[in-house]
């Protein structure tokens, strides 16, 4: 059972439910068609309304936006694009103001090829900002310095003509790896987060936080693991968890600040060492095993039917698992990097409503921190995308061609790019049905989706039974419950292939969730070993439900199409 009497630093935020915004998409102030911050103060009491209690700002630093944001070129200074410091101030004051709290981006995996830093580290071999960043000679035998390959696609290496030797790049050809085994850079780091911290910033969210410790011999990778890019060399390093004690001892602890780690192909035990609270480290950590179930083999960019079973199990061996070792969710479906989950896992036409409200109560009962991310609140799906023209995203379109190299014809790319593509999530926010979603009054720098005029925030605020409110009303329940923060996850479902059912046992109190993720209406019967507990409970009371039923918890449901209910039982004693 978790202690949540340890400190103020590893007990508020669980109560908390986090708002994502991805500055670019939110809302445009100015009528140049891209986001800003005056965009995102402008909406506050929206959040406010909703209940939020953190906003994750997305990087909002001078970049040359190749990868929107994430390739950093100035760490303390505002992209125009986004406004000035001045509005930066005035957001932190505002949010503030209303009792909320600000999350932003810390990217230091990599940097911008246009920071300043990697200018002087290949200006030469002897600058002092060489070692800055991670240069190899080629192999002996020349060429690349081993077989890595880029998360972006192709090799992980940019060659230096002036120098004779590679630099890395694990994203794209733009954002030069960091050597975090100079000293210097850990400093230059670590006064960097001082900086926003002193500003008023109350957390960082880290970006692909556990690739910053690499096996220092650089080896080729034999593919014995898959995928075999290389990744078993620099996830979860050696020397990982030591760079983050230092973080967490120099600003994180110190600050009181809410963190999450970003952490890619990572594992189990190593989330619990990250986020357990006895580790001094972070809050709570980003896992992404979840959404790789639609993935064949692991691969991103071939399509296939989700494995729900995958699915459940994946999230109840994470439950389960962060629990017993005293670790910490960051709960998502969405998030900037991937399609939108109300389009990927369910119905986002027919059973459009029942279906956001469905992932909703799935995710918001689980033990963690919960993310909304921008539109989800909503049910906004993918866009509906017409040709490849329409992109914008430099992941999407580096895969468009590659996957016509490796065979593929433009039309069965394209078909790969609307699934998959990064800019399903990124389309402009729609606040209302006028022109542009009321996003912008220019034109906007990715496409809004055809469907904006009745799938939009007004709308969704004028009805009481809308996505919108369902979101309002799970947010204010964690709020009220103690099973949320405390419960204990029991799986209930015992695999049924349409039915997701969990458990959170509290003092006092159980949580019970069933889900059915089905067009179909089905039966669902909970196990007798299972009934025999919760019958034995007392009380029991629908704390919310996503159809005009309100049905009491029996042994057999009858349920719709992607019905979803929460229940909370009470000891009688």
């Amino acid at each position: 059972m978790l202690n949540l009497t340890q400190s103020r630093y590893s007990e508020w935020w669980r109560r908390s439910t986090v708002y994502q915004v991805y500055p670019k998409s939110f809302k445009d102030t100015t009528g140049n068609g891209t986001g800003d911050i005056r965009g995102l103060t402008e909406k506050l009491d929206y959040l406010q309304e909703l209940g939020i209690d953190i906003v994750w700002l997305q990087p909002v630093y001078v970049s040359p936006q190749y990868d929107n944001g994430y390739d950093v070129a100035d760490y303390e200074n505002i992209n125009p694009d986004f406004g000035t410091m001045e509005d930066f101030d005035e957001l932190i004051e505002e949010l503030h103001r209303r009792g909320m709290k600000l999350m932003t981006d810390i990217v230091v995996n990599h940097t911008s090829t246009e920071h300043e830093w990697f200018k002087q580290s290949i200006s030469g071999k002897d600058n002092p900002y060489r070692n800055y960043y991670i240069w190899k000679d080629p192999a002996p035998g020349g060429g690349l310095p081993n077989n890595w390959q880029s998360k972006f696609g192709g090799p992980a290496w940019q060659f230096d003509e002036a120098s004779g030797q590679y630099y890395l790049t694990l994203f794209d050809k733009t954002q030069a790896d960091l050597n975090w085994e100079n000293a210097e850079v850990r400093r230059a780091v670590s006064d960097m987060m001082l900086f926003w911290a002193r500003k008023g910033v109350d957390g960082f969210r880290m970006d692909v936080i556990n690739l910053i410790s690499k096996d220092q011999q650089f080896p080729n990778d034999d593919g014995s693991i898959p995928p075999g890019d290389g990744r078993k060399f620099y996830t979860d390093g050696p020397r990982v968890h030591e760079y983050i004690k230092d973080m967490y001892e120099e600003v994180f602890g110190p600050f009181e600040m809410v963190t999450v780690g970003e952490m890619s192909s990572t594992t189990l035990a190593h989330c619990i060492r990250y986020s357990n609270p006895e580790e001094r480290e972070f809050s709570m950590t980003f896992n992404f095993h979840h959404l790789k179930v639609d993935y064949p083999g692991g691969r991103k960019w071939e399509l296939m039917p989700y494995d729900f079973e995958a699915l459940k199990r994946l999230f109840s061996e994470w439950q389960t698992g962060m629990q017993q070792g005293g670790g910490w969710n960051a709960l998502f479906f969405n998030n900037h990097d991937q399609p939108r989950a109300l389009s990927r896992f369910t119905d986002d036409d027919v059973y459009r409503e029942e279906s956001a409200k469905l992932l909703a109560t799935t995710l918001h009962g689980l033990q963690g921190t919960p993310y909304v991310y921008q539109g989800e609140e909503i049910g906004m799906p993918n866009p509906k995308w017409k040709g490849i023209e329409e992109f914008r995203d430099i992941e999407s379109l580096n895969m468009y061609r590659i996957l016509q190299e490796q065979g593929k014809s433009p039309e069965a790319a394209l078909s790969i790019l609307q699934e998959r593509s990064r800019d399903n999530s990124r389309t402009p926010m729609q606040w209302d049905d006028s022109p542009n979603a009321g996003f912008t009054s220019g034109t906007p720098w990715l496409k809004v989706d055809e469907r904006y005029p009745d799938i939009n925030v007004q709308k969704e605020l004028e009805r009481p039974d809308s996505i919108l409110h369902h979101y309002r009303k799970l947010i204010a329940l964690r709020k009220e419950h103690a099973v949320f923060i405390e419960g204990v996850f029991r799986r209930l479902d015992e695999g049924h292939p349409e039915v997701f059912a969990y458990a959170r046992t509290g003092i006092g109190e159980t949580l019970v969730v069933v889900s059915n993720f089905s067009s179909k209406e089905i039966s669902f019967r909970f196990a007798d070993k299972h009934w025999a507990d919760l019958s034995q409970a007392g009380t029991d009371k629908l704390l919310t439900g996503n159809t005009a039923d309100a049905p009491a918890l029996t042994q057999e449901l009858q349920l719709s199409p992607y019905a979803s209910y929460m229940w909370l039982t009470t000891s009688n004693t």
